[in-house]
């Protein structure tokens, strides 16, 4: 578990269901995600299947305790590059209040300090201008744009929906 001032990182719990689908049902907010809006039962096995992914943190207000939003921080291969990846998810009620610059900067501190991350990478959608801004504001840049180099989702004759990327990173300044 980690803590800021005004928010509580931990390990997703079966009760954030509600809480997640609160967000996740929202098109809004899935629109550069690699899944579609969830139901409440989707929402209930995707919280399960985070419970035991140490990947996800829930992102939670410390005076209520009210899940908010998620992080995702998870080490990508091969170990010894000591490379890692961010991602976020935030629920739009809670958009503009600096809670996703203030979590996102305490992972990376956790990871470049506690863990020895070397480098952290971070990728987003073009058209996404909240997400690569968030990624700006916490010192990352802005190392390549692809060009339509991914899909999540296919449109109604089967066929991909390419789309392109930005790729973010910051280097550990001690390594």
């Amino acid at each position: 578990m980690l803590e800021t001032q005004r928010l509580v990182l931990r390990g997703f719990q079966e009760k954030d269901w509600k809480d997640l689908y609160e967000y996740l049902s929202l098109e809004s907010v899935v629109r550069y995600e690699p899944y579609n809006p969830f139901t409440e039962e989707e929402a209930k096995r995707e919280t399960s299947r985070r419970v035991r992914d140490e990947s996800f943190w829930a992102v939670c207000l410390k005076d209520s305790g009210k899940l908010i939003g998620n992080l995702y921080f998870r080490q990508v291969e091969p170990e010894e590059f000591m490379e890692w990846e961010l991602g976020f998810v935030f629920n739009p009620a809670y958009h503009g209040k600096g809670y996703a610059t203030e979590s996102c900067k305490k992972i990376i501190e956790y990871g470049l300090g506690d863990l020895g991350v070397r480098r952290v990478v971070s990728m987003c959608n073009p058209e996404n201008l909240s997400s690569w801004r968030l990624l700006e504001r916490l010192g990352m840049r802005r190392e390549g744009h692809f060009l339509k180099n991914i899909y999540f989702k296919r449109d109604r004759d089967g066929s991909p929906i390419w789309q392109d990327t930005y790729q973010y990173a910051l280097l550990n300044p001690i390594k």
